[in-house]
């Protein structure tokens, strides 16, 4: 009998315990789910000569920045996928093991040609996908609209499966159509509750169309479901950290960082050690809060190990904020002088808006706020190159906001968040109190 995965593609074991663990542990994994990795190897055990869940295992070290791991468990899926298995799966192999090699422009090409033959392959289809994907860290300007697209593409492939319900809802978030991506979005999440994508999603249109009150209530009933060790348990009380912020409580945010967020507490994968601390010490500082050094340098010190070359332009922006905020000047020369070199060379796919944000930010902290206006103000279009999401990338405007207050240009100011309340009407207007005077 021939196996098959969640899908319907055929699967190259003729272990049904392989094959069971498999889809197990994809499914584990597409919903963001505790156990992920223990499901995978168990399909490993059952059939070692299986390529799939090798591959499956080696993105899910790369997503702990786990690189020497994911790259065996990748070069050991090349080797089996070429001596047992079909063109579909050395096709899926290979497309996985070029994003963890971080060779992004041919992972997204061999993406997009696998996705033409076997729309169906969700595991290939979720790399470009969600706000750490392909296409966000591609460095284009119009990373938003390319995931909807795509998801558009293949939407008559998926019905009314779950996990593609939540990442092209959450992708037409994205996109600006709120309304329509939170719905579609809603319908995944209750098809499958276990799933912290979705959960995620949910609280990106709640973010986007001003449901400060209810993602917060969708947090503390959904959050006890969810162990502290998954993936994106602490992303998503970040997320009730800046519904707090939204309303000026900067006790409960303070309370949720020292929870789930500062280095002693987290288990989140490095990528949202750093920028998930690093944005919500900024926004409560930014906001005219006090942030306590020691939590800075305490967070500083971990990102430091974390990060210590620049790389990624998203993970050198948080790098960024923590240089500003602890007055590290020689820590940021030094990762600007990179940046700086790779734009010269043209291996900066982001562009200038890189080094714009690292030199404002710093300004910002020096407090001369006429430099850090001057220093964003042509890049702002191009904010959405460094990836991320819009409510991660809102930290930058947000800085622009108060950056215009505090030189004296309240009218540009104003007219922002006059354009920002149009979009969230429900939104209140008291985090700014505090830092207009």
């Amino acid at each position: 009998m021939t196996q098959e995965d969640r899908y319907g593609l055929p699967l190259s074991t003729s272990s049904h315990e392989a094959a069971s663990a498999y889809r197990e542990g994809v499914d584990l994994m597409l919903s963001g789910w505790t156990g992920t990795g223990e499901t995978l190897e168990r399909a490993i055990a059952a059939d070692p000569d299986f390529a799939l869940p090798q591959i499956a295992r080696a993105r899910l070290h790369a997503f702990y920045q786990q690189g020497d791991l994911a790259r065996k468990k990748a070069a050991v899926a090349r080797d089996l996928v070429a001596r047992r298995g079909t063109e579909r799966e050395r096709s899926h192999v290979e497309t996985l093991a070029l994003a963890i090699e971080g060779r992004l422009p041919e992972a997204i090409a061999a993406m997009l040609k696998h996705i033409d033959a076997w729309p169906r392959d969700a595991v290939v289809l979720s790399l470009p996908l969600g706000a750490f994907g392909l296409f966000a860290f591609s460095g284009m300007a119009d990373h938003d609209r390319a995931r909807h697209e795509l998801c558009e593409s293949v939407v008559q492939h998926y019905g009314e499966d779950w996990w593609f319900l939540t990442m092209s809802g959450w992708a037409m978030t994205e996109n600006g159509d709120v309304a329509r991506g939170r719905a579609v979005t809603e319908r995944g999440f209750d098809l499958r509750r276990a799933n912290a994508h979705a959960a995620h999603a949910v609280l990106h249109a709640m973010f986007e169309d001003g449901s400060i009150e209810a993602a917060d209530r969708l947090v503390d009933e959904w959050i006890p479901t969810y162990d502290r060790a998954g993936i994106l348990h602490g992303h998503i009380r970040w997320h009730q950290a800046l519904g707090a912020l939204e309303h000026s409580d900067a006790a409960r945010a303070l309370a949720i960082y020292a929870d789930v967020l500062q280095p002693k507490a987290t288990q989140a994968p490095p990528l949202n050690v750093i920028t998930d601390g690093a944005s919500l010490l900024w926004r409560l500082a930014t906001y005219g809060h006090t942030v306590p050094k020691p939590l800075w340098l305490e967070a500083d010190a971990a990102a430091q190990k974390l990060f210590p070359k620049s790389g990624l332009p998203f993970a050198d922006v948080h790098m960024a904020l923590f240089a500003a905020a602890t007055q590290n000047r020689e820590a940021l020369a030094a990762r600007l002088a990179v940046i700086e070199q790779r734009l010269a060379d043209g291996k900066l796919p982001a562009g200038p808006v890189v080094p714009a944000i690292c030199r404002a930010l710093a300004a910002f902290a020096d407090e001369d706020y006429a430099a850090c206006v001057q220093t964003l103000t042509p890049v702002l279009a191009e904010v959405a190159r460094i990836g991320g999401s819009h409510a991660q990338r809102e930290l930058i405007e947000d800085t622009f906001i108060v950056a215009l207050m505090r030189s004296g240009e309240l009218p540009r100011a104003r007219a922002l968040l006059d354009a920002r309340l149009h979009r969230r009407p429900s939104l209140r207007d008291t985090r700014w109190q505090a830092a207009m005077s």
